[in-house]
């Protein structure tokens, strides 16, 4: 489904070359729950960018269902993502000036083309698939932690992707409310088929997932460390 061919992804702090992600090839299949764990700092989550086409690589390849994207422009890029690819962060990213509703629908609201499905429809059904059917109105501030992960997932699942990508999803919630979360995400792998992928420093967490992929100092490595 989507692969990586000898990824590099570099920043430089004045005069030094940081390799965030060093040399990195990977192949992730469709309908796979995967864990990438690493600690602050591994390169984890400029990783998980490259993989959601979030970043362009300095160098190697990332081939997206048989197609090089890597050298893709930013506006063919965003339009990959907007299809292929949903995204749920640790700090939720949600809009509070927009209800939970306003927020689910967003993403249909950037398609640069017809959609081949009601969205209305689309977010009452997740919206009540997720026990947050009766927050539809309220903003994001208005509800908790959890409901508000779950609003994010709705959002990241609305336009029917692919690949759905977490990054530390459970880091903002209690221990009870991270299993639930993480349930959820299991489940739509298992209900949907949809490719999981998150993002964690949390080893109880990496754990619940299928296979695990460790990183340490932007290059993967044998286990965590």
């Amino acid at each position: 489904m989507i692969k990586l061919e000898n990824v590099c992804k570099s920043y430089f702090l004045g005069e030094e070359e940081v390799k965030a992600v060093d040399s990195v090839s990977l192949q992730i299949k469709e309908k796979e729950f995967i864990g990438i764990q690493g600690s602050s700092g591994s390169g984890k989550s400029t990783l998980m960018y490259l993989i959601g086409l979030l970043e362009t690589p300095t160098s190697g390849k990332i081939i997206l269902e048989g197609k090089d994207v890597s050298k893709l422009s930013d506006d063919d890029l965003s339009k990959i993502r907007n299809r292929k690819v949903g995204f749920v962060f640790q700090s939720f990213n949600l809009i509070n000036r927009f209800t939970v509703f306003e927020n689910v629908l967003l993403p249909t609201k950037y398609a640069k083309s017809g959609l081949d499905f009601d969205p209305v429809k689309s977010a009452e059904e997740l919206l009540k698939r997720f026990g947050i059917y009766d927050r539809r109105n309220f903003f994001p501030n208005k509800i908790s932690g959890g409901q508000q992960q779950r609003v994010s997932i709705a959002r990241a699942l609305i336009m029917k992707p692919k690949i759905i990508l977490a990054d530390e999803p459970t880091g903002n919630l209690d221990s009870k409310t991270g299993d639930e979360i993480i349930n959820i995400l299991e489940d739509l792998n298992k209900d949907l088929g949809v490719t999981v992928i998150i993002v964690t420093h949390e080893s109880e967490i990496a754990k619940k997932t299928k296979r695990k992929i460790y990183i340490k100092d932007g290059r993967l490595a044998e286990k965590y460390l």
